[in-house]
């Protein structure tokens, strides 16, 4: 999430690209005129925990909504959420549920700086206070959009010194004495370009990152082969607009992302990776919502 580089929301306009078409997932209870991206489930699927911003991808806040009774409740801040806009961002729920990290700037005076922070679930609605995350985990410069793997390792983006362009990719954990350690993916997933978002399957298999190579940011695939990534080529999606906040599903042959949708400012949409993919997921309150095609009004 790229936040001060994103270019504005485009006018609505269909994909270009053969193959699987993105559908519109948005449940209406979470859709608004504004911008939803970013989400995360907890693992039963009865949490969803999201980002807003407004029309622009400004002023983003987080949001959470719980299946009651066969629907999503309407959407509320958690309780360690910031009550000023464009502070917390990118949710992510741990494999397990019991933590959900994000980004915050509410350390830095000048509202700037993203660290990454943690909190633990204290039973089903509470939660502790945030907790920043240590260096070398966070940095001088932003950190974005961290997303923790079953193996207990952290993936995120960061634009800090040393890397090999404006942002890269890197993976971070603890030892067993609860020092963390932090190192940059490397090529191919970091480059010269901007590389600053990445979800990771559960088997450690399949990548899916937000780049910008100087035409926007867009979604790039990446599998892991004999012990090295290998690039599958750019998803299809919008080419006018940017793509954000990848979340693959547990299998890793379905992903839900954020892209620009006309009147309706951004939405979540689904994209199908394989030919018959587990349809239970992402997780439907009180039954499957109607995806749209990309484009539709």
């Amino acid at each position: 999430m790229a936040l001060a580089l994103l270019v504005a929301v485009a006018v609505c306009a269909a994909p270009s690209a053969a193959g699987p078409v993105p559908m519109r997932w948005t449940p209406p209870a979470l859709s608004s005129d504004e911008y939803e991206s970013s989400p995360t489930f907890s693992p039963n699927g009865e949490d969803i925990v999201f980002m807003r911003s407004d029309r622009n991808f400004a002023r983003w806040r987080l949001l959470h909504s719980r299946c009651e009774r066969g629907r999503w409740s309407p959407p509320r801040a958690p309780a360690f959420a910031s009550p000023e806009a464009g502070i917390d961002a990118d949710p992510a729920f741990s494999p397990d549920g019991r933590r959900l990290y994000f980004v915050s700037s509410r350390h830095d005076p000048r509202r700037e700086d993203l660290d990454i922070y943690v909190v633990e679930r204290r039973g089903e609605r509470g939660w502790s206070a945030p907790r920043r995350l240590p260096a070398p985990v966070n940095s001088p410069a932003s950190e974005l959009l961290p997303r923790p793997g079953a193996d207990g390792r952290l993936y995120f983006g960061s634009s800090r010194d040393g890397g090999h362009g404006q942002g890269d990719l890197y993976v971070a954990q603890t030892d067993a004495a609860g020092r963390w350690t932090a190192v940059n993916l490397g090529a191919p997933l970091s480059s010269a370009a901007n590389e600053y978002e990445a979800d990771v399957s559960r088997d450690g298999r399949r990548l899916i990152a937000v780049i910008d190579r100087g035409d926007r940011s867009h979604l790039y695939r990446f599998e892991r082969e004999r012990g090295a990534w290998r690039e599958r080529g750019r998803l299809p999606a919008r080419e006018d607009v940017f793509q954000v906040g990848p979340l693959l599903s547990p299998a890793g042959d379905r992903l839900l992302f954020a892209q620009a949708d006309g009147e309706r400012s951004g939405e979540l949409f689904l994209l199908d990776l394989v030919d018959a993919p587990d349809r239970r997921w992402p997780p439907a309150c009180g039954g499957p919502p109607s995806p749209r095609r990309s484009g539709s009004d």
